[in-house]
């Protein structure tokens, strides 16, 4: 029987066992089953077997023959795996061959992986040159990776750019955990652009909000669809100024319809996340995930009741019971673990999210309503992202402060929050809570945008 036992057993002894094992088994399965367990190699391994099964018809077996020849070391090898490059149908096994070239690390593997640079396939090129940053600091290297800053993949000119041409970014005015005293639980009533220039850079760590809709609410009315996208732009491009490094934006959003005036003409429907995102991907947010709120069917308009009467085709007009929160990070060159390996053990075990956390983008989750304000955030959305996104005694920042769920959620979740919001009656709802019970566990400001901007000189 073939074993994992057996098979190191054979290997241990030489003299060309594993060649006469393979052999032996001629399926795929059990000729991938020995190249799969074949662990570490020595120096004397015989490998002369190595190259028929680069022939074989099974995919499967032609990669496990592409990894253990890398293990090989052998320069012998290197124009074997360069025909494998040229020829081989299966794009997983040509991405292998070209890490097999790399993982050799013998510089008379660079000119292989140089005319590996012009291949059709991106992930054959980023492949090539993780083998050449092996020789980081070769002249003829840096001379064939770095005019890839203007390849056409987007991945490839990602990895040239912070490999060679990423700037020293200027250090913080604090450290990347802590944010102002001025900004903690502080409400500020007034225009957030005009807030948000007070700020100095790198400021917040999460920033989770709910935009006006266009023209849906009488607190927000446009001119145009178009003056809408460019003033939620205005917002996301300050809002990417203030937030530190590789941290996260949420926002919650979703298509909303504007009536038909009458009966001649048609009602009209914009997708405002999918308009806002070009945006935001042009300013410097990289784009991590969309995860769909979904509510009852009772809680929405119904849009349905007219095609149920006629069911007539071309009439058809779901219900919506969904939006959108589309989940965006600051782009870095560093990885999350950067941003993890700021916080001291003790913060950073505080903030471990509890069992029962949602394990798929689908949120299940009832709607508020409010006398005062008519899109209110459920409690359970709020402590969701804050929980999933920030760690204890984080910034939390809600641009479009509405009737404060933001703040209060992240305080009871012991972050600290700082909300700007325009309305004036909505701004006056949140003082009004504050004897309630909803602001009064730790010292919160409301200010006018006067107020706040002699708290900051």
């Amino acid at each position: 029987m073939l074993t994992k036992e057996h098979i190191k057993e054979v290997k241990s002894k030489g003299n060309g066992g594993i060649g006469h094992l393979v052999k032996l088994y001629r399926d795929s399965s059990s000729i991938s089953f020995i190249l799969e367990n074949l662990g570490h190699l020595p120096n004397d391994f015989d490998g002369s077997f190595l190259p028929d099964l680069l022939q074989h018809k099974s995919s499967n077996v032609r990669l496990w023959t592409v990894k253990t020849i890398g293990k090989l070391s052998n320069e012998d090898y290197l124009k074997l795996l360069k025909k494998v490059i040229q020829n081989e149908e299966d794009t997983t096994v040509r991405r292998e061959a070209v890490s097999s070239i790399g993982r050799m690390r013998n510089p008379k593997a660079k000119k292989y992986l140089f005319e590996v640079l012009n291949d059709n396939d991106p992930k054959v090129v980023c492949q090539a040159i993780r083998g050449l940053l092996v020789f980081r600091g070769d002249k003829d290297v840096e001379e064939n990776l770095q005019p890839l800053i203007n390849h056409q993949n987007e991945m490839v000119r990602t990895v040239i750019y912070k490999e060679f041409f990423a700037t020293q970014k200027t250090p913080s005015h604090q450290p990347h955990t802590e944010s102002f005293d001025y900004l903690k639980n502080v409400i500020v009533n007034g225009d957030t652009i005009e807030t948000m220039k007070l700020l100095q850079d790198e400021s917040v760590h999460l920033t989770f909000t709910s935009p006006p809709y266009y023209n849906a609410r009488d607190y927000s009315i446009y001119p145009s669809y178009k003056h809408y996208l460019e003033f939620l732009r205005d917002v996301f491009q300050q809002v990417h100024r203030i937030t530190k490094e590789g941290r996260f934006l949420i926002v919650n959003t979703s298509p909303i319809i504007i009536p038909r005036v009458s009966r001649s003409h048609s009602s009209k429907r914009y997708p405002i996340p999918f308009d806002i995102h070009p945006y935001l991907m042009e300013m410097g947010w990289e784009f991590i995930d969309d995860i769909v709120w979904m509510k009852p069917e009772a809680s929405v308009k119904n849009r349905i009741g007219g095609f149920q009467q006629h069911r007539k085709p071309l009439g058809y007009k779901p219900n919506s019971v969904t939006e959108y929160l589309m989940v965006y990070r600051k782009s870095t060159e560093k990885l999350l673990d950067w941003n993890i390996r700021q916080y001291d053990w003790t913060t950073v075990k505080e903030s471990k999210v509890a069992d029962g956390f949602e394990t798929t983008n689908v949120w299940k989750i009832d709607p508020c309503f409010d006398k005062v304000h008519s899109a209110v955030f459920p409690v359970e959305l709020c402590k969701r992202v804050i929980q999933y996104y920030s760690f204890k005694h984080d910034l939390v920042f809600d641009p479009f402060g509405g009737s404060g769920t933001v703040g209060k959620t992240a305080k009871s979740l012991d972050r600290y929050f700082f909300l700007t919001e325009k309305d004036e009656s909505y701004f006056g709802y949140m003082q009004s809570k504050k004897s309630n019970g909803m602001f009064d566990e730790y010292p919160t400001k409301f200010l006018s945008l006067k107020d706040f901007h002699q708290t900051i000189k």
